[in-house]
């Protein structure tokens, strides 16, 4: 039996073999960053700190909506708010912040909905991922906005949706279905048609 022959490349062509090796790692991960705009995003950098998303929507089958969402946290007045007080209603939580231009566009048209769903027992939450209340009451008083949000600096509901909500992924809406599971996502921008027909399924199921 041969004593297996191990090949030990000389030095210019070891260099030569870890060269084509971090090239094709770095091509690998440019072309994983290229079909991800939220991973090209963010490889970008820049100063907006925020990552806007692309609209896209997920919706998820009953049957794929594992645990119903859990956590407890504070509104900018104070009041605190359980997961668990939804029950039986339909819950959209809305990740925002004042500066970030896709929250100030759709500001008026979650307005319109929640004005529009209310009287059906749909609950409306922003979660508000950076500003003290005085800018967040600005920016509600701007925008015509009269559902609460949550004073979420401390990043506890975000924390709690981690699975749902990409972090700096904002502005991201989610939809709860009456047993408290998430039943639809945006990720950016949320169009009023889109989100409009996402509620409408979850209040009929």
């Amino acid at each position: 039996m041969k004593a297996p022959v191990v090949i030990r490349p000389a030095g210019g062509r070891l260099k030569g073999l870890l060269v084509t090796v971090v090239m094709v790692l770095a091509l690998t991960l440019t072309a994983c960053t290229a079909s991800d705009p939220l991973a090209k995003q963010a490889a970008a950098g820049g100063n907006k700190n925020y990552i806007a998303g692309d609209g896209s929507v997920s919706e998820y089958a009953e049957e794929n909506r594992g645990e119903p969402v859990e956590f407890s946290s504070k509104l900018y007045d104070g009041t605190v708010v359980d997961s668990s007080d939804w029950a039986g209603q339909v819950t959209v939580l809305n990740f925002w912040y004042a500066a970030c231009p896709p929250c100030r566009a759709e500001a008026p048209e979650l307005q319109a909905l929640y004005e529009k769903y209310k009287d059906e027992g749909v609950m409306f939450y922003g979660v508000n991922v950076r500003d003290p209340e005085p800018t967040a009451a600005a920016f509600e008083r701007n925008f015509g906005v009269t559902y609460p949000s949550f004073d979420d600096r401390d990043g506890e509901v975000l924390f709690a949706m981690t699975q749902y909500v990409p972090p700096q992924a904002v502005p991201t809406t989610i939809v709860l279905d009456k047993q408290g599971r998430v039943a639809a996502r945006i990720i950016g921008l949320a169009e009023k048609s889109t989100l409009d027909a996402l509620i409408s399924d979850a209040v009929a199921g």
